[in-house]
């Protein structure tokens, strides 16, 4: 642009990059970043550093690491205290219907992944499945084979909130779902499962007298 600074066409590499790890659930391999962005992987590595320093020098809450193979974004360890509490302090909050909905499916079709659950439910899980594992309902079991996808299964801690011994005290209902492929049919599948899983839940409201282990409270 004569007599000012030139314009870049699009967004530039660190710009991009920033926004490709805000929504990743792994690590991204540099290698990655660089076929997906059309970079030289030595560009795309510069980069990631340059990022991460910059952020360390500008004191910001969240950090950039190279972890397991890949980068990620982190809250910052200084910042612990303040996210700890955060987190916690909800815990005593009854989890949502749509908590309550994808922990049902977790239940039933576990081991399974968030985009399986997202299929069941026919909406996006993601923030829901990040808060079941904040509190202790649901924990990572792995990565599937095929692609690689994290896998999720409910936790000891589930089993002590719905007041089952085992996950064989849930209604006979998993066996007899359809496996089928149409998101509409998936959806009405979520449905039953969450209501089979509330019924549970009241059947040990019933039989231990505590009403409060019925329902996930924490």
């Amino acid at each position: 642009m004569p007599g000012g600074l030139p314009v870049e066409d699009g967004p530039g590499l660190r710009a991009e990059l920033e926004a490709i790890l805000m929504i990743v659930d792994e690590p991204a391999a540099e290698d990655h970043l660089a076929a997906v962005l059309e970079r030289p992987r030595a560009e795309v590595a510069s980069a990631l550093r340059g990022l991460s320093a910059e952020y360390t020098a500008q004191g910001r809450g969240f950090d950039l690491r190279q972890v397991a193979g890949g980068w990620r974004f982190h809250s910052r360890a200084t910042c612990a205290p303040a996210v700890d509490r955060f987190v916690l302090d909800g815990q005593q909050a009854r989890l949502t219907q749509a908590a309550l909905e994808t922990l049902a499916v977790v239940a039933y079709r576990q081991p399974v992944s968030r985009s399986r659950v997202s299929a069941v439910r026919g909406v996006n899980c993601d923030g829901v499945m990040r808060t079941l594992v904040q509190r202790g309902l649901v924990e990572e079991a792995g990565s599937e084979p095929e692609t690689g996808a994290i896998l999720y299964r409910t936790t000891n801690y589930f089993l002590e909130r719905m007041g089952l011994r085992g996950l064989d005290e849930l209604p006979e209902l998993a066996p007899f779902l359809p496996e089928v492929d149409d998101v509409e049919a998936e959806s009405l599948e979520g449905t039953m499962i969450a209501e089979a899983v509330a019924a549970a839940a009241a059947k040990a409201a019933d039989g231990s007298g505590e009403a409060g282990r019925a329902a996930p409270d924490r």
